[in-house]
């Protein structure tokens, strides 16, 4: 099979020429990328790590029973913000926190309104399926390479990979939530004499709002499975310890951090989780 080796399509220097021309032409706009990221990032961070441990557990529980209406779930997220602070990782809790809300809020940003375009145009969303597959069966690890050559080590390349790898999510379902509108709903909308705006958010939008929150559901699960991935280009976290318990051999330090991960996980969970009535 020499033959066909000496005729290797060159996909890597095509992806390494693709990447060197892109910082050429456009080192102003990942700057500007990387600072409106930074900018995120310090916010919420500020906003999580600044007031004491218990009022955050305060505001989070109060949260959870305005959108759940009793008192287990408020609970069991008191309880579990609780453990975490018990087990001495509310620092790195906060800042995993921080990196899954700051790509909720990216993702949602993006995906909502592409999710939206493309219940909308068939032909659009045909186009765009075979991309959303890409990103989501692409390993993660490929996306740190393009982090790291346009933004350095940190947290905004960990964001970034990040947002890259979760975006399909959002806008999978926010097409299938907008694309499943019943037919009677919308002629009865029409009937009203609604404009198309109108059909869409008094109509399609709250009919979808379950795909909608199952979306955001899987935006935060997928970003906090890229939170140990992310740890490898610099993004603080509880991915830090995870990543030096692999590297130490350390039960312990690994089993522990990567419970509270868990524990994050299932307390961001039941907080979003939202069924049709």
């Amino acid at each position: 099979m020499d033959w066909l080796e000496d005729r290797k399509i060159p996909v890597g220097r095509w992806a390494r020429n693709l990447f060197d021309w892109l910082q050429d032409i456009g080192g102003p706009f990942f700057d500007w990328i990387a600072n409106v990221m930074e900018g995120l990032i310090n916010s919420i961070l500020w906003v999580l790590q600044t007031p004491h441990p218990l009022i955050i557990v305060a505001v989070f529980a109060g949260l959870t029973w305005y959108l759940q209406r009793n008192w287990k779930t408020p609970a069991f997220v008191v309880v579990g913000l609780i453990f975490i602070l018990n087990q001495g990782y509310w620092e790195e809790t906060t800042e995993s926190l921080t990196l899954v809300l700051s790509a909720c809020l990216v993702c949602m940003a993006i995906g909502v309104p592409i999710g939206i375009a493309a219940a909308h145009r068939p032909r659009f969303y045909a186009g765009l399926r075979p991309l959303l597959d890409l990103m989501q069966t692409l390993p993660t690890f490929v996306y740190l390479i393009p982090a790291i050559v346009f933004f350095g080590i940190g947290m905004v390349p960990g964001l970034l990979a990040t947002v890259i790898f979760v975006l399909p999510a959002p806008i999978r379902m926010t097409q299938l939530g907008v694309a499943s509108t019943p037919t009677s709903l919308i002629e009865a909308g029409q009937a009203f004499g609604a404009t198309g705006r109108q059909l869409l958010w008094k109509v399609e939008l709250p009919y979808a709002l379950p795909q909608i929150m199952t979306g955001l559901n899987q935006t935060i699960m997928l970003s906090l499975s890229m939170v140990v991935v992310a740890a490898l280009v610099g993004a603080n976290g509880l991915g830090v310890p995870v990543v030096r318990a692999l590297n130490s051999v350390n039960t312990a330090l690994g089993f522990e951090s990567g419970f509270v991960i868990v524990v994050v996980a299932i307390i961001l969970d039941r907080m979003l989780r939202i069924e049709r009535k």
